[in-house]
């Protein structure tokens, strides 16, 4: 049995879900005693991101402006990138490499190398315009696939991104190495309170895949009004109009529980949804969930959720305004999301990639026996 690791050098983005998601899994690491060295693209960090990650014991935390592979031309950056992930492997020693970006996983990496795949452009692509990816994109399919395939295991955090995966990209890794570890968070920093009669939605407010737009066209015929939080503008020039709902702007964890707290409703009627950590939290914070009918959220929420088609706005207005003419109801669909949400617990999610950093060595021991045999 190869012993766990005993320090991680893992990557990641500053933006929406992976950071959330790097700091948790650091947090679940770090209490048995995994040190983690975090090596982040994608800008810097707000003074609340820093703050979280500062109150978790045995991370350290390395910044960067490089581009991340969806973003405009990250050619450059990617190479750039590359060769400071190399350094850094030399200079901190890892056990193992947690790559949480699509670009690295076929560098000359010498520790056993995971890759978790939280989302994509190619499968983003599919349920979103419901199409294949374009010839444009042609050079970040080719890089994608390639890294998918070049590492010891790789992990999506819902089966449903998993066979996602597999109809977007010809994925040679051996199915015993592709593993489903579901995303957590921590109860602690969600509460519930009396709640407000307002619906709420928070994210990437400028992403097509999350479908604010839905939620903003039904505004208008919802008896209760809608907050929005979060960045209403993206990286490449994306938005949303928010007209017609109450917009709080990007809030930090503690702002936004607060929000959490408050709202009686959570809608994300999303397209494109891998794993969802905001319905969680919204779960967590004693709100009813009305999610997009799509297969990764049916598989997180089962009979926890109402489900709405995506495209249909007039059944997404309905169903919010049945949920407010019947308290009831919301009550005990708010009750069946926070027992759901409470099973994604940290310690399961860190024993999930303890599990699997094991296996990641345990291959790559292996490869370097065979290559040393030839």
């Amino acid at each position: 049995m190869v012993n766990p690791p005993r320090r991680v050098l893992m990557t990641g983005d500053t933006a929406g879900g992976v950071w959330t998601f790097t700091l948790e899994l650091a947090d679940g690491l770090s209490r048995q005693g995994v040190e983690v060295l975090l090596a982040t693209f994608g800008g810097s960090y707000s003074a609340s991101q820093l703050a979280d990650a500062s109150s978790i014991p045995n991370l350290q935390l390395l910044g960067s402006n490089f581009k991340l592979e969806w973003m405009e031309d990250p050619w450059d950056d990617i190479e750039k990138a590359g060769r400071w992930l190399l350094e850094l492997e030399a200079s901190f020693k890892p056990d193992l490499i947690h790559l949480n970006t699509l670009a690295h996983g076929a560098l000359r990496w010498q520790a056993p190398v995971l890759l978790t795949a939280h989302s994509c452009v190619s499968t983003w692509w599919r349920a979103v315009k419901g199409e294949a990816l374009p010839a444009n994109w042609s050079q970040y399919q080719a890089l994608v696939e390639t890294s998918l395939n070049a590492v010891d295991v790789l992990t999506t955090p819902s089966h449903a991104l998993m066979n996602a995966l597999r109809d977007s990209y010809q994925i040679t890794v051996d199915a015993d190495r592709c593993h489903v570890i579901a995303n957590s968070r921590n109860p602690r920093l969600f509460h519930d309170r009396a709640k407000e009669p307002f619906v709420l939605t928070a994210g990437r407010l400028w992403d097509e895949a999350k479908n604010v737009a839905a939620v903003v066209r039904a505004a208008p015929h919802l008896l209760w009004p809608v907050w929005l939080a979060g960045d209403q503008r993206g990286p490449n020039g994306e938005g949303v109009e928010t007209a017609g709902c109450v917009a709080l702007g990007k809030l930090s964890t503690e702002e936004l529980a607060g929000f959490y707290a408050r709202a009686s409703i959570y809608a994300l009627p999303a397209r494109y949804e891998p794993f969802g950590l905001s319905a969680v939290e919204a779960a967590l914070s004693g709100c009813t969930l009305v999610l997009g009918d799509i297969p990764s959220l049916r598989e997180v929420w089962g009979d926890a959720a109402v489900f709405v088609p995506p495209d249909d706005d007039a059944a997404l207005a309905a169903i919010i305004n049945l949920l407010i003419g019947d308290p009831d109801l919301r009550l005990r669909l708010a009750q069946r999301a926070n027992d759901r949400a409470r099973q994604f617990t940290t310690e399961r999610m860190a024993d999930g990639y303890i599990s699997s950093y094991r296996q990641a060595a345990e291959v790559h021991a292996g490869s370097r026996k065979l290559a040393c045999a030839v």
